[in-house]
């Protein structure tokens, strides 16, 4: 008998360890509404007074969260730059733009590493850069974000609109957007599915901590190859002739 309630406790525990490590990391996450790319509003000319917040690899973070039957494994880039542009001095008078060099993605796994940038996922050779560019910030006053957050994302060669929820907070001499959500891989054609026996999912939770700070206007050049060659410590020309490469 004894034996018996001992085994029952012992399967009792495997179940509970199963459980926890197929859960899926999204679950819990809010998921981003996917659709067409939007135009882009064309800049206007305006007599107000506008804010350039500048944001980068040093002091901000991108990285996302995979997971698959038997658990999960955190990665992110580390090189990235961006700007949000604020006009009127109000949030809903922002934007945000960023470029995100796909070739500086890690993971917590060296191996995994690799075959993340491989063509079976985002392929970084063929697709060097990431990039992202609202075109508007709402507020949303929920428990998800103090903001909603639309805008056009290429990646992987695919470019769709996507709206998430964001805490979006604003300071004299600071701008900072903080958002955790889920985006499914396979919108943007990233759709390795993985061993048979422990598929990769669909989803990969986003998580980003963009802190802006005042600077001098970025020049066109700031968000170009050029710019990620600089912070690689490559010079300018070579980067050029590696994008042409690509």
């Amino acid at each position: 008998m004894r034996r018996g309630h001992f085994f029952l406790k012992l399967l009792t525990l495997a179940l509970i360890l199963l459980v926890a490590a197929c859960a899926n990391p999204a679950d819990d996450k809010p998921e981003a509404v996917v659709s067409d790319p939007a135009v882009e509003p064309a800049a206007e000319s305006t007599t107000e007074s506008a804010t350039l917040y500048t944001f980068s690899h040093e002091g901000s973070t991108v990285g996302f969260v995979g997971s698959k039957v038997t658990g999960s494994h955190d990665g992110g880039f580390n090189n990235f730059n961006g700007e949000f542009h604020v006009t009127g001095g109000t949030i809903e008078g922002s934007s945000v733009k960023m470029m995100i060099d796909t070739t500086s993605l890690w993971a917590d796994d060296e191996r995994l590493t690799g075959h993340l940038k491989s063509p079976d996922f985002f392929d970084v050779e063929q697709f060097p850069t990431s990039t992202f560019t609202s075109t508007s910030i709402v507020p949303l006053d929920s428990e998800e974000g103090s903001h909603t957050v639309t805008g056009n994302l290429e990646l992987h060669g695919v470019t769709k609109q996507i709206s998430f929820p964001a805490d979006v907070s604003m300071t004299d001499g600071g701008f900072s957007t903080e958002a955790e959500f889920s985006v499914k891989r396979f919108d943007f054609g990233i759709e390795y599915p993985g061993k048979a026996d422990d598929l990769i999912r669909d989803e990969v939770v986003v998580k980003l901590d963009l802190n802006g700070s005042t600077a001098d206007p970025m020049s066109d050049d700031a968000m170009s190859d050029d710019a990620m060659a600089a912070d690689h410590g490559e010079p300018a020309e070579a980067a050029s002739d590696d994008a042409q490469a690509h």
